[in-house]
């Protein structure tokens, strides 16, 4: 784990669980979210692994091993795909830009080391050298909306959400002081539950296939096969539906506690007590945002009625939105 030396400015709380070694936060949750929705600050994410593949056969190679169509990926271009078991389901989800001549990838903090054997082991007789680049590279998130300036010989994934940049070690924290203020990872995760996007490790499980989140919409092209696991992809959704569906909560706000990951969801019945109703799924992530109050992400039975209160946790209400059709 690579411990941010941001940790060192003024109000940071480190983070715990998966997030360890970055801020939580810096003193106030709510503005630091209101500053990231107005385009302003920074997110360290120096955390996560940072992975870089070269040489000419890069994206003809990635093609075959990744959801997404890479082949010819243009320049600057972001995308982001997974790696699949053989069954379907999922194993990483990677986020990439091509430079023109290197492959560069972030991916959830601990999941680089099997990765990157995963990588090797497939190399054969291609031209391709995949290193970790983590000790060298650390990655920021400027939102959408940031005019923070990033010099041009940077690896920088523009998307809808934001640019994460590529930032060299030696030069984050001078780049952190430009692009102040600062903003901690749990802001980051209110604002990524918010628009209802998956993150590995938290909405999936061993047995997590990409129709259950969405993921078909952003990380898999359906035009293309001869990848690991495409044939479970195919044909789910050429000949039937996903057993789970991702779903978004609105958390009655009375409560002290946010519904841990992991926590049961239930269908609330009527007259009933919540501990006896039968769980339909778990909450996948939870967090207070500062519009909306408390929200989350679960993971739930694909049959569970759309128009169903459900129960999260012990006895949170939650009004559920479509995320996933059943």
């Amino acid at each position: 784990m690579n411990k941010s030396p941001l940790l060192s400015l003024p109000g940071a709380v480190p983070a715990e669980g998966p997030d360890e070694g970055v801020a939580a936060h810096y003193g106030d949750l709510f503005r630091e979210q209101r500053a990231l929705a107005d385009g302003t600050g920074f997110v360290d994410l120096s955390h996560h692994g940072v992975v870089t593949v070269s040489g000419e056969d890069r994206l003809s190679w990635l093609h075959l091993l990744l959801t997404q169509h890479v082949e010819q990926l243009p320049p600057r271009q972001a995308t982001e795909a997974l790696i699949l078991s053989a069954h379907g389901h999922i194993e990483h989800a990677l986020y990439l830009v091509d430079d023109g001549t290197t492959t560069w990838m972030h991916v959830e903090p601990g999941t680089q080391g099997a990765l990157l054997a995963y990588l090797e082991s497939m190399k054969f007789f291609y031209r391709v050298e995949v290193a970790d680049a983590g000790d060298r590279y650390a990655v920021v998130h400027l939102p959408a909306g940031s005019i923070a300036q990033v010099p041009a010989e940077w690896a920088v994934r523009e998307t809808p959400y934001g640019r994460d940049v590529f930032v060299p070690r030696e030069e984050l924290e001078g780049f952190a002081a430009a692009a102040g203020p600062a903003a901690g990872v749990l802001a980051h995760e209110a604002l990524r539950i918010e628009a209802h996007r998956p993150r590995l490790g938290l909405e999936t499980d061993h047995r997590t296939i990409p129709h259950e989140l969405g993921w078909l919409d952003s990380a898999v092209h359906l035009n293309k096969g001869c990848y690991r696991g495409q044939e479970t992809v195919a044909r789910v959704h050429n000949l039937g539906r996903p057993p789970r569906r991702l779903v978004f909560l609105h958390l009655d706000g009375s409560e002290v506690r946010l519904p841990a990951h992991g926590a049961p969801v239930r269908v609330a019945v009527e007259g009933a007590d919540a501990a006896d109703a039968r769980a339909v799924g778990f909450v996948t992530s939870s967090a207070r945002h500062w519009e909306l109050g408390p929200i989350a992400l679960a993971l739930v039975k694909r049959n569970t009625p759309e128009n169903a209160t459900l129960i999260a946790g012990e006895d949170t209400a939650a009004a559920q939105e479509t995320v996933v059709a059943p």
